[in-house]
């Protein structure tokens, strides 16, 4: 009797140990069977870096470099560029909406941060769909709150403007000289003063750079793709210093007249229009305090301390004198062409 007791005893204690090692086996094997589907289901190649990665400075630089490079560094235009684009897989990682900014400082710097983000959001994506000329704001401040990149608005969008690479290609190839068209130009400040005053564009999270789906530059395959939003497609930075917690530049103001940053006039085009003084004369009045000018200069600033206002007709308000001045314009243009030399225009970059 006491050695049945004792045999059931041990059957019992082996079929325990039976059942634990099974539970353990099943464990493993639906361990092993969800690593394979996750991995089976991620696209090839996805930059899924949700494990923030710290890159040393080296690296860091390294990327800054590449993503300022000229146009030639691009890998393709046109459809070619847009297969290479579809081939790069978007980031499986949840996107971090980034911090609402409340813009700081006195009226000038508030009128010229709203001046430099107006034009960033018209010239860069005005006739994109209202996601894509918000993303585009949200890139900016993004950018300006980055380590890699200056701490005011107007720093941001005219980085580059004195060298020979533009980080963005409205500031470098004349298009601040042309006017707006004046619906485009009005939605785009109201995208302006709304992203100044806190609105987050949550669907590009923490995006430093964007191109359009016709370009396909060197840069893209090194930072993260987020999405695509009209023409346009957004990355990140990879690793931590594409994360929410890296962004941890302080605003400092809007030290400098936008009007000072742009890069002269290249080229004879539109030279003298009524179209190109009333962008000028409009970008002055915005701008701020006068900067040196010759004295038959439209494009000096007003002094508004001294009461003085100052009436720009629009575009599609054409009045006597905008008559007589298209007319007069009409005339040269019909002249014969005189050969204007200029220099070499600057080099554009991808955003």
């Amino acid at each position: 009797m006491t050695c049945l007791v004792i045999a059931r005893g041990r059957l019992a204690r082996r079929f325990s140990q039976l059942r634990v090692e099974a539970i353990g086996f099943a464990v493993v094997m639906l361990a092993g069977l969800a690593i394979g589907l996750v991995g089976f289901l991620a696209p090839a190649g996805a930059a899924d870096d949700s494990v923030s990665i710290q890159l040393t400075p080296a690296k860091a630089a390294a990327l800054v470099a590449a993503t300022s490079a000229s146009p030639a560094e691009n890998r393709a235009v046109g459809d070619e560029a847009k297969l290479i684009n579809a081939a790069l897989p978007f980031s499986t990682a949840p996107v971090q909406a980034a911090r609402p900014f409340e813009i700081a400082g006195d009226d000038l710097d508030h009128r010229r941060a709203l001046l430099c983000l107006t034009q960033a959001v018209y010239y860069e994506a005005g006739f994109e769909p209202m996601p894509g000329r918000r993303a585009v704001a949200q890139v900016v401040l993004n950018r300006m709150r980055h380590p890699a990149f200056p701490k005011s608005v107007c720093g941001v969008v005219y980085q580059g403007s004195r060298s020979p690479v533009c980080q963005f290609s409205f500031v470098c190839d004349g298009s601040l000289y042309r006017a707006p068209a004046t619906g485009a130009w009005r939605d785009a400040k109201l995208i302006a003063e709304a992203a100044l005053a806190g609105h987050v564009e949550k669907p590009v999270g923490a995006a430093t750079h964007y191109h359009a789906n016709y370009v396909a530059p060197r840069w893209a395959p090194m930072l993260t793709k987020i999405t695509q939003l009209g023409a346009h497609i957004f990355y990140r930075w990879p690793g931590a210093w594409g994360q929410r917690a890296a962004f941890t530049g302080r605003y400092v103001g809007e030290p400098q007249d936008p009007l000072a940053l742009r890069p002269p006039l290249r080229s004879p085009v539109l030279a003298g229009s009524t179209e190109q003084l009333a962008t000028i004369a409009e970008t002055a009045v915005e701008a701020g305090p006068a900067v040196a000018r010759a004295a038959n200069d439209v494009g000096g600033l007003l002094d508004v301390s001294k009461g003085w206002t100052l009436t720009i007709p629009a575009p599609d308000e054409i009045g006597a004198a905008t008559a007589k001045a298209l007319a007069d314009q009409r005339a040269r243009e019909a002249a014969p062409a005189v050969p204007v030399a200029s220099s070499a225009a600057p080099v554009i970059a991808s955003r």
